[in-house]
C-alpha cells in the first residue's frame, strides 16, 4: 500500500520509527527531515492532498500533539483524519469514519504503542451500512 507520512519536528523520530516497522509498504515522505523547527502545515496538508487526489490511498501524520495536524488534513476535501491514542479508537475511526488519515501525537505516544495502532488502524476495514449514510452527509456539506 501507498501512503503519505508526514510530521513536523515533534513527530520527526516517531515518524522514521514507522516507516522502519512497516517495511511492506511504500511511503511518500513529506518532511519533516529532520527535529529543526517547522511549522506542521507545511508538511502535513501536502501528504492529506495526496490521498484526497488519490497519488497515496492512505495517510499517517504526526505533530507534537496531533491536533495541529488533524485540524490541517481535514480542511482538505474528501479527508477524514483522526487523532487516535489507543487501538480502540483507531479500529472504530476505520470501520465507522472510514478515516483514509491517521493522525498520532508524537509527543505522547510511544513507538511500540504507535505501531501498534497503526497495525491496528491499516487492518480494519470499513463497515459501511449505516455509517456510509453518515458519511455521504459530512460530503454532502463539502460540495455547498
Amino acid at each position: 500500500m501507498k501512503l503519505a507520512i508526514a510530521s513536523d519536528h515533534a513527530g520527526y523520530a516517531l515518524k522514521e520509527e514507522l516507516k522502519k516497522a512497516f517495511p511492506e509498504h511504500e511511503f511518500i515522505d513529506f518532511g519533516a527531515f529532520s527535529e529543526a523547527s517547522m511549522d506542521y502545515p507545511d508538511t502535513g496538508y501536502p501528504a492529506a492532498k495526496a490521498v484526497a487526489c488519490g497519488e497515496c490511498e492512505m495517510g499517517i501524520l504526526i505533530c507534537g500533539s496531533g491536533i495541529g495536524m488533524s485540524i490541517t488534513a481535514n480542511k482538505v476535501p474528501g479527508i477524514r483524519a483522526a487523532l487516535c491514542s489507543i487501538t480502540d479508537v483507531a479500529r472504530l475511526s476505520r470501520q465507522h469514519n472510514n478515516a483514509n488519515v491517521l493522525v498520532l501525537a508524537g509527543r505522547f505516544t510511544a513507538s511500540a504503542y504507535a505501531i501498534e495502532i497503526v497495525k491496528t488502524w491499516l487492518a480494519t476495514p470499513f463497515e459501511g451500512g449505516r455509517h456510509q449514510n453518515r458519511l455521504s452527509k459530512i460530503h454532502q456539506g463539502e460540495s455547498k
